[in-house]
């Protein structure tokens, strides 16, 4: 070992130990009763947001739309988190409004709430364009993903949208459980 290096190395020893004798006589006397932790992480079975974040103010209209959706959501039985990946994947395909046919504008024959196509097989134009029928078409859909519960919401949702875009639904993560906190309950 050369001279410099084992200086080096018994400096740093020599602080760590000054740190610790310094350090634990205060630490012994701290009082465990009162300490309070400065924050908590609190585990939730919910995978967090993934990316960049999306959020548009919401009308009646829309406001409706979520509600239509949490309603069905609870009907069908399934938990909030059922009704976050609902409201993420409307607001990606149709930003909560319950869309008709938008002539050269619309992508096939897609309607409703999550663009649903009748030809697909989700329904008739009548029944897609119903918030609570399309919502229980798309939870149908999400119960036959294995452990949909565990996963990204945008796997989620592509797996029953099969989306040119499937990463898109990613972003509305957040919007969408904040309004299912906001309207759960109420």
């Amino acid at each position: 070992m050369t001279t410099i290096f084992r200086k080096s190395v018994l400096s740093v020893a020599g602080l760590a130990f000054a740190g610790g004798v310094f350090a634990g006589p205060i630490a012994a006397h701290a009082n465990p009763v009162d300490a309070k932790p400065a924050a908590v992480a609190v585990q939730t079975s919910a995978p967090k947001p993934q990316g960049d974040q999306s959020r548009i103010d919401l009308n009646g209209e829309q406001t409706a739309n979520v509600k239509a959706i949490i309603a069905a959501t609870k009907k069908a039985g399934l938990p909030e988190r059922a009704a976050v990946i609902s409201i993420a994947t409307s607001l990606q395909e149709s930003k909560l409004e319950n869309l008709g046919h938008l002539g050269d504008r619309n992508d096939h024959d897609s309607l409703g709430l999550f663009q649903q196509r009748p030809s697909s097989g989700w329904g008739t134009p009548e029944q897609i364009t119903d918030p609570g029928y399309s919502t229980t078409a798309f939870l149908k859909g999400l119960k036959q993903v294995d452990r949909w519960q565990d996963m990204p919401l945008t796997d989620a949702a592509q797996t029953v949208q099969v989306s040119a875009y499937p990463d898109a639904y990613a972003q509305w993560e957040q919007q969408a459980t904040d309004l299912v906190g906001q309207h759960w309950n109420s």
